[in-house]
C-alpha cells in the first residue's frame, strides 16, 4: 500500500511539473524565424528605404492606408507571403505592436494584428504578411497605446488571411497577451 501512495504522490508531482512546463512562457522568438531564408536574403540585400518617421508626415503609399499599402517600386521580398512550414503548430512567444481589430463588449481587445514594428499602418511600408500575424485572444486585453510593445504567447498557425486591413501569413490562437515590461528587457 505504500508503494501505491509513492507511486501516486510521483505521478502527481510530475503531473504539475509537466504542467507547469506548459504555462511558462517560451523563448522568444525573432520575427525573421518567420521568414525562410530565401527572404531573409532578400532583405539583407534590399536597399535601405526612406521612412517617414513621424505621426504627421504625409504617406508615400497612395490613400488606402492601414497594413495594405503598397509601393510597387519596393523589391517582392516586401510583400511574400513565404512561410517556414516546421513552425506550424508550434507555441511560441513573440513581441511586437498590436494592430487592434476587434473589441469585446468591455472594451477589450479580442482579436488584433501584431506587428514587428510600431507605426506599420500608418506611414511607413507595412510589413510583409510573412511578418503579420492574426491573433485572437479570447479573454481580451485593454490596450492604453498602440505604440506600447506586447508579447504574444500561443500556438503559430500557417494560415493566409486576407481583409480590409491587412493580408497576413500566420494565424495565432494566444493562450496569453501581456504587455512587454522593463523586467523582461
Amino acid at each position: 500500500m505504500n508503494s501505491h501512495l509513492t507511486k501516486f504522490f510521483l505521478l502527481i508531482i510530475s503531473f504539475l511539473l509537466l504542467s507547469n512546463n506548459l504555462m511558462a512562457e517560451p523563448k522568444e522568438t525573432d520575427w525573421l524565424t518567420l521568414m525562410p531564408k530565401e527572404d531573409q536574403q532578400a532583405l539583407n540585400n534590399m536597399p535601405e528605404l526612406v521612412l517617414h518617421n513621424t505621426a504627421e508626415a504625409p504617406s508615400q503609399f497612395g490613400k488606402i492606408g492601414g497594413l495594405k499599402q503598397q509601393d510597387k517600386t519596393l523589391p517582392k521580398v516586401m510583400y511574400s507571403t513565404n512561410t517556414v512550414p516546421s513552425l506550424e503548430g508550434k507555441r511560441i512567444r513573440i513581441g511586437g505592436y498590436p494592430v487592434p481589430i476587434e473589441l469585446n463588449k468591455q472594451g477589450k481587445v479580442i482579436q488584433l494584428f501584431i506587428v514587428p514594428y510600431p507605426g506599420a499602418c500608418i506611414h511607413v511600408p507595412p510589413p510583409p504578411p510573412n511578418q503579420i500575424i492574426l491573433v485572437n485572444y479570447e479573454k481580451g486585453i485593454e490596450l492604453k497605446d498602440i505604440y506600447e510593445p506586447i508579447w504574444v504567447i500561443g500556438k503559430l498557425h500557417i494560415e493566409a488571411i486576407s481583409n480590409d486591413l491587412a493580408d497576413a501569413s500566420y494565424s495565432m490562437q494566444a493562450d496569453k497577451v501581456r504587455p512587454v515590461e522593463e523586467s523582461d528587457l
